[in-house]
């Protein structure tokens, strides 16, 4: 039996140590980090509150939460709790706290129309705390060091930014390439896990030319080495997949190829969007055994409809912050592409389809599958880190999701498939004060999301506008 590498065993010690101990390891923060930071003190009490605690369960308003040294100590009533001496003291009268959101596809990289594709070593790491992102999965990396560094610096405190579950660079099969790396047998697929496993990633992230073959393969040696695997599929089905063990599935139903007519093994058909666009329902036929069949077998689903938005008619961007913050030839891109989408005639993407989309999201999720969610800020460039993972949860929202139940797919989800629920994804003593502070009640209006003022990771409060406005006209840049 092999050893577990170094890294395996670093990680499944840390989650051994208690909340407490894991904030009193907390690292100490640069003066740039610093110069982002609204409260760091020792006691901290969010007075007042509309609490939404990311398990699902009802909203409960009149709340207040106490956090110590980086951990929540108590939650309950206002007129119960009592304040300890010398708290900071947060009002938050006419305010929605939820959970820090955990973004399942969360890239350090940015591409848009024209061809633009950046790394975001600045923009990325401040826009997703900035949003109330205090978690991601890279999901899939075109500069894999970059990430790895990029989480370095982020946990010596030295900028700010969300806590980083790094992925493997993508592995595709024959016809795949650029950034990618291409496994044209199950020896070269195991070795490209081995590879990443002692760098450093903790998941793996499959591409659409894939072979069962490669990715069995893959898999095995992923869970030999601790790790676990999810996939941008086509090639392989959904179904296939869960019988070569993966643990997750990105993007929902828009690309499971399960829903395509004549599909050949091993084969990409081609516009497999149009068709999965056509196919898919949640109660459907082959829907509703595919999604059984998944919750049985435990495997998650993080579904991204930011970035699918994109592609769709009359879907411009709804938040007026996006535009503002991307460099300008990147607006002017994003921009006529979004004309030319909305002008074409018989455009193949159609509402109902998307509608059906978030219908098999809500039916997976309604069975009892563990759905988290994400931004994948890619496609035309829509779709930005931090804000499309709150455009993502106002999507949810749209798909007849409750606010509790769409809180709960972007935070507590996300956590249970990393593995880390026991410490962060909910609002409850002893979990890390992970926190996000909105102004407004969050029940009203999904788009009360947008209105951050504070986002507390591991118990440090951090200004909101003032990380997104550090990015203004530099997305699509770096």
């Amino acid at each position: 039996m092999r050893s577990p590498n170094i890294r395996t065993l670093l990680a499944a010690g840390l989650l051994a140590l208690s909340p407490a101990l894991l904030a009193a390891q907390r690292p100490t923060l640069s003066t740039a980090t610093k110069a982002y930071v609204t409260i760091d003190t020792a006691v901290v009490a969010i007075s007042n509150v509309l609490l939404i605690d990311g398990t699902g369960a009802a909203a409960q308003p009149g709340q207040t939460v106490i956090v110590q040294n980086g951990v929540i100590t108590e939650v309950g009533p206002a007129k119960k709790v009592k304040v300890p001496a010398g708290a900071v003291v947060v009002d938050g009268t006419g305010r929605t706290l939820i959970p820090g959101i955990i973004g399942m596809h969360d890239h350090m990289y940015y591409s848009a129309a024209g061809g633009r594709s950046a790394q975001m070593s600045y923009t990325g790491p401040r826009l997703y705390l900035g949003a109330g992102v205090t978690t991601i999965r890279t999901t899939g990396s075109q500069s894999p060091y970059g990430d790895i560094n990029l989480k370095r610096r982020i946990d010596q405190g030295m900028v700010p930014g969300p806590r980083i579950y790094v992925t493997t660079p993508y592995l595709t099969g024959p016809g795949g390439g650029g950034t990618m790396s291409v496994a044209e047998t199950p020896d070269q697929a195991r070795r490209f896990v081995a590879y990443w496993a002692e760098e450093g990633a903790s998941w793996i992230k499959f591409y659409t030319n894939i072979s069962r073959e490669a990715m069995g393969a893959a898999i095995d040696e992923a869970h030999k080495q601790g790790m676990k695997a999810t996939g941008h599929l086509c090639s392989v089905t959904f179904r296939e997949a869960v019988d070569l063990h993966i643990d997750d599935l990105a993007h929902g139903g828009m690309t499971a190829s399960d829903f395509i007519p004549g599909k050949q093994p091993d084969k990409c058909p081609p516009n497999s969007l149009v068709a999965t666009d056509k196919g898919v329902a949640g109660d459907g036929p082959i829907a509703a055994p595919l999604i059984a069949y998944m919750i049985e077998h435990g495997v998650s689903m993080t579904t991204t409809p930011a970035v699918y938005e994109l592609f769709y008619q009359n879907r411009p961007v709804q938040d007026p912050r996006v535009l503002d913050l991307m460099a300008p030839e990147v607006r002017t891109a994003y921009v006529a592409e979004r004309t030319q989408i909305d002008t074409t005639t018989n455009w193949p993407l159609t509402a109902e389809g998307f509608a059906r989309s978030l219908a098999f999201d809500l039916a997976f999720y309604k069975a009892g599958g563990v759905l988290a969610s994400g931004v994948d800020p890619t496609g035309n460039g829509g779709a930005l880190p931090g804000l499309g993972d709150q455009r993502g949860y106002e999507i949810l929202i749209e798909g007849k999701f409750t606010t509790e139940q769409a809180v709960q797919v972007v935070t507590l989800n996300g956590a249970k498939i990393l593995g880390i629920a026991d410490v962060y994804g909910s609002i409850a003593p002893g979990k890390i004060a992970d926190l996000v502070l909105i102004r407004g009640d969050l029940r009203t209006d999904p788009k009360v999301i947008q209105q951050v003022e504070i986002v507390f990771k591991d118990g440090v409060g951090y200004d909101s506008p003032k990380l997104i406005a550090a990015t203004k006209g530099r997305v699509g840049i770096d």
